[in-house]
């Protein structure tokens, strides 16, 4: 049943700090002291409305500490450019790397903020020259900013698509090069890798990543954990959700507490074998 009417926000998420990172990750801190696993991601793996996420329910299964570095609407910058992130994972026994989508992170046509990777800060004077036509001090957000090229003209969109698909392997690859240790890839979403939803620019995230994109990293990873969850699962997880009144229409974005679950126990057989 999901907690509504409950003031600014339904869950305390006890935020914190990692040595000099300006990153707020979710608590309480765990203290890095080894052995540990570290996890990496975007908004679930940060958990949010989600009192007990993955990386917590990972952690009381193994018997380790689970250093959640999630981050809300992070893409692959936010962790590749912190050298605090990068160091602990570095010092973990593994690394869980949940698989984002390719749309928060500076290319060759647009930069994001450094840490909400989700905001546009500005189109490159390739993608101006592109899209004349378009005015882009209209956009706040990336996928606000890709629905509107990909409406303009899908055949423009195809450039931005590929260029964005390519920074995303080459990043992933950076990534994973300067973690010093094992590295697994998971990928949780309501779609499998080979069926990417790439006919809209609004669509399921990992946006545009595809079985051959994970292909591509793979050889640089341990083990790819695939984590599919089904509508009813969603549905169901749902009710489990933790939010308030206002915080509702985001919240039906995400893919509840089920998928948790599913991926905690994916991620709890993967573990096991390499630590």
């Amino acid at each position: 049943m999901a907690y509504e009417n409950l003031g600014e926000s339904a869950l305390d998420y006890v935020p914190c700090r990692y040595g000099k990172s300006k990153l707020l990750f979710r608590g309480p801190k765990r203290k890095l002291t080894a052995p540990y696993v570290a996890m990496i991601g975007g908004t679930e793996t940060y958990g949010k409305f989600v009192e007990t996420p993955f990386p917590a329910l990972t952690e009381s299964v193994l018997d380790m500490p689970v250093v959640n570095l999630g981050c809300v609407n992070a893409g692959i910058d936010v962790f590749s450019q912190d050298r605090t992130v990068v160091d602990i994972c570095s010092k973990a026994e593994v690394t869980v790397v949940q698989v984002t989508g390719v749309q928060n992170m500076s290319n060759r046509f647009y930069a994001v903020h450094p840490r909400r990777n989700d905001r546009f800060l500005r189109a490159s004077n390739l993608l101006k020259t592109i899209y004349r036509e378009v005015d882009f001090t209209e956009f706040n957000f990336t996928r606000h900013l890709l629905t509107a090229l990909r409406a303009t003209s899908a055949e423009k969109f195809a450039m931005v698509e590929q260029e964005l698909r390519e920074a995303w392997v080459a990043r992933m690859k950076t990534l994973v090069s300067r973690i010093d240790s094992r590295v697994v890839l998971l990928w949780l979403s309501s779609h499998a890798p080979d069926r990417a939803e790439t006919d809209t620019a609004d669509g399921a995230d990992p946006l545009f990543v595809d079985s051959d994109m994970l292909d591509a990293v793979a050889p640089f990873v341990e083990e790819i954990v695939e984590v599919v969850v089904t509508p009813e699962e969603i549905v169901d997880g749902f009710a489990g959700l933790a939010f308030n009144e206002f915080e509702e229409p985001v919240a039906r974005g995400m893919l509840g507490t089920v998928a948790h679950a599913r991926a905690a126990a994916a991620l709890d057989a993967s573990l096991r074998r390499l630590l």
